[in-house]
């Protein structure tokens, strides 16, 4: 079944491939502004399924009926559009969204009107609009105006007011339901260059409750609360020395480690990094995402010409469990308005990585015999009945991710929990590695894998 599954992604690759040069080819010029071809390295053909992030993509939820009365490209017709939030009033753009203590989920997006005569290109005069669902999927309803402004990001301080930033500024509130007021960051480059420019930021609580920040180029900033000034502590940009034009970046932390996701805007790729202290970061192989992830239970596929401002769900530990996503069905210079196209936010589930610790606490090297590893028991995962014990391997992300790393010995139960003894051999944990990373299929024979910290060095 795995070989199987890596071999339809390998496919899909090379499907995506040809589409872009075809596209590229009809729209000639015009096209080539905003399509480039990245080439692969050859060693990602041979990651095992859960080496790329763009595995953890599960199926949508069908939700309603679909339509085909409504905007959109052949290829995104018929469609759910409750997914999200859409409508044929107003563009959406960007966003995120939030559980509340109300048990809504409360998105915060920008839209611009359809009929503007610069269509998409009407972005600049965009506005903020806070929407809630009873479910994270969506439909979310629009219930209030925030006010201008563009590539919101919302997150919650400290002291628990709530921040939506905006491109040159923020809105803050004691609670998710206003009043907005409206100020603007101070940032300290600290005598350091600014790697270009102060927009498209996003954020993520550290430990202590001071914010990190990273710009629009790789910059990495400090905050000691989140609205006070940010310092700037990077003196170059920290995405992937590749060639690309990177832009829209998400971070975020769990109790383990810092994640980002940066978007290189012409070659419609994306790329995913991980981070002990958000401050160096390593560059994990394979794409995080590409155009044709949104796939529906019952089959249905919206092939969306490009996926951009990546955001995600977290959860109680700060995982990611749910991806939110603009989306446009054609070139942005073809949407135009009072037209058939237009852009709409959509969220894609995203598969939970499990809880992990490591028992052992002498340091693991390649003369290590055994590690001990407990998987915790959380609702919606019985590791005693949910695992395929038999595909499961452990060590360092960059053996496992190619299906390498130590094999499993032993099983015990726990209570709930399990704990996994595999063997030290072909670990490959080095003074480079921060974390440890379990990989395998679940009783469903569909992925399975989580994060665990390496006690000593934290």
């Amino acid at each position: 079944m795995e070989k199987k599954q890596w071999n339809r992604r390998k496919i899909l690759r090379t499907l995506q491939m040809i589409c872009i040069l075809l596209v590229a080819h009809l729209f000639a010029g015009k096209a080539l502004a905003q399509i480039t071809e990245r080439e692969r390295p050859a060693s990602w053909d041979d990651l095992a399924l859960g080496g790329r992030f763009m595995d953890r993509f599960l199926p949508i939820p069908v939700m309603g009926q679909q339509s085909s009365e409504t905007w959109g490209a052949e290829k995104v017709l018929p469609r759910y559009i409750e997914n999200g939030i859409e409508d044929k009033e107003w563009s959406y753009w960007g966003g995120n969204a939030l559980l509340g203590p109300d048990g809504l989920y409360h998105l915060f997006v920008c839209r611009w009107r359809e009929d503007s005569r610069k269509g998409h290109a009407e972005w600049p005069r965009s506005i903020v609009v806070h929407a809630v669902s009873e479910q994270s999927m969506g439909p979310y309803k629009v219930i209030e105006t925030v006010g201008k402004g563009h590539n919101p990001e919302a997150f919650q301080l400290e002291d628990e007011r709530y921040v939506i930033y905006v491109i040159d500024g923020y809105y803050i509130s004691d609670g998710l339901e206003g009043p907005w007021e409206y100020a603007k960051f101070e940032f300290d480059p600290q005598s350091k260059p600014i790697i270009e420019g102060l927009s498209n930021l996003s954020f993520a609580m550290r430990p202590d409750g001071s914010f990190l920040m990273v710009c629009r180029g790789g910059g990495i900033w400090i905050s000691e609360t989140g609205i006070s000034p940010y310092r700037q502590v990077s003196d170059e940009s920290v995405y992937p020395k590749v060639e690309g034009r990177f832009e829209d970046p998400v971070v975020w932390r769990t109790h383990i480690q810092y994640h980002m996701v940066v978007n290189d805007w012409y070659g419609r790729i994306a790329y995913y990094l991980r981070s002990k202290d958000g401050l160096a970061w390593k560059v994990e192989p394979g794409e995080a995402y590409l155009p044709g992830i949104a796939t529906y239970e019952d089959g249905t596929e919206e092939d969306w010409f490009k996926y951009e401002r990546m955001k995600v769900l977290q959860d109680e530990f700060g995982r990611a469990i749910q991806a939110h996503f603009a989306v446009i069905d054609v070139l942005k210079k073809e949407d135009k308005g009072k037209d058939n196209h237009s852009s709409k936010h959509i969220c894609i589930p995203l598969t939970v990585g499990r809880q992990i610790t490591i028992l052992d606490q002498d340091k693991i090297d390649a003369s290590t015999e055994t590690i001990k590893v407990r998987i915790m028991a959380e609702e919606g995962f019985d590791p005693q009945a949910d695992m395929d014990f038999a595909s499961l391997r452990f060590g360092a992300p960059e053996e496992v991710n190619f299906g390498r790393g130590s094999k499993l010995l032993e099983i015990e139960e726990l209570g709930k929990d399990v704990v996994l003894t595999f063997e030290g051999k072909g670990n490959g944990i080095s003074e480079e590695n921060f974390t440890a990373k379990l990989l395998g299929r679940n009783s469903e024979d569909n992925l399975l894998f989580g994060y665990a910290r390496l006690p000593w060095i934290y």
